[in-house]
């Protein structure tokens, strides 16, 4: 599968089969989270691995929307420690490449993944920090469930050329498309 074919069939998948990941698995995506640019190349991102399936279960008690984590083989939680960036207030920008740069990999490897958001929210910051013993200087980021899709993968194309501006800034988005349509 090639580049942009990943991209463009690379959705949020909810439903997992109840199937494990193996550790060599996790193990190159992690590689491809680790591969993704970062401001100076300070690279502030961690990685917690969880599979236990107790822990997995825990999961939507702290975050409203990771509910599929029952289901998951496995959970990264992506975080960040602003002690190691080099560009103040960078590190939230390279944990997001990584996470990007994961589920980019897990779909090439025909594994499913949603990101589930975690930072600004203090309170889910809190609680992740909470439940799974995270030191005080590194932010938890992002969570990523895993495991081998219970739903399918399908192309869907969302370019929208009315969010796009050449060479200057152009009327709001919505004259652009009525423009368009040709409705003005």
């Amino acid at each position: 599968m090639d580049a942009l074919e990943v991209i463009y069939t690379r959705r949020s998948i909810r439903k997992f089969l109840p199937e494990e990941v193996g550790r060599e698995e996790i193990e190159e995506l992690l590689r491809a989270a680790m591969a993704a640019p970062s401001a100076g190349n300070a690279q502030p991102w961690l990685f917690l691995v969880i599979t236990d399936k107790a822990q997995l279960a825990r999961i939507p008690s702290i975050h409203p929307y990771a509910a599929m984590c029952t289901e998951a083989a496995a959970a990264v939680l992506v975080c960040g420690n602003p002690q190691v960036e080099r560009y103040a207030g960078y590190w939230p920008l390279d944990c997001a490449a990584a996470t990007q740069n994961f589920l980019l990999a897990a779909r090439a490897g025909d594994l499913g993944t949603v990101w589930c958001g975690v930072y600004p929210q203090a309170e889910r910051v809190r609680a992740f920090r909470e439940m799974f013993a995270v030191p005080e200087m590194v932010i938890p980021f992002a969570l990523v469930a895993l495991g081998r899709p219970g739903q399918p993968f399908a192309p869907r194309d969302r370019y929208d050329a009315a969010r796009v501006y050449w060479e200057k800034w152009q009327p709001e988005p919505e004259v652009r498309r009525k423009q368009a349509s040709g409705s003005m």
